[in-house]
């Protein structure tokens, strides 16, 4: 009876893989090949790497058509107004491409001129004694006029 079974690789000397198929056993594991090769979907072998290096590797990123985009447009909270330096005197304060929301509290009476506001936004700004001044909305017959 046998005790050591021989290495089939010691017994394969001269050819090519060894035992082994083509792609496995070349040095690198199973991963696939060199570089990020075999890091596809199912790669758990590289997952650590890809998370902590790479992290946004996976999944669609890139520009989509310009319908799909959603202008975001630039929101401020009376909290933000009351806090900041550049407002605390001022009796108006012109944020004309913002939209006013509503969290936080005002204790003073300021005149905004904004974009577009939210309901407690206004409750709030009114009850400290201050206004809100919106752009005027055109109407549809003078929009057709101007071409907008």
């Amino acid at each position: 009876m046998k005790l050591k079974k021989r290495k089939k690789s010691s017994r394969m000397r001269g050819i090519r893989t060894h035992g082994h198929s083509a792609k496995l056993n070349k040095g690198k594991g199973s991963r696939g090949g060199k570089g990020m090769s075999g890091s596809g979907k199912r790669a758990d072998q590289k997952k650590t790497k890809v998370l902590k290096e790479l992290y946004p590797y996976f999944g669609r990123r890139g520009f989509t058509s310009r319908k799909t985009q959603k202008k975001r447009e630039k929101i401020i909270n009376l909290e933000q107004i009351e806090q900041k330096k550049e407002f605390s005197g001022k009796k108006e304060i012109d944020l004309k491409d913002y939209k006013i929301l509503g969290e936080g509290e005002i204790k003073r009476d300021v005149i905004i001129h904004a974009k577009s506001v939210s309901n407690s936004a206004r409750e709030k700004i009114e009850r400290a004694g201050g206004e809100i001044i919106l752009p005027a909305k055109k109407d549809k017959k003078e929009r057709e006029k101007s071409g907008n």
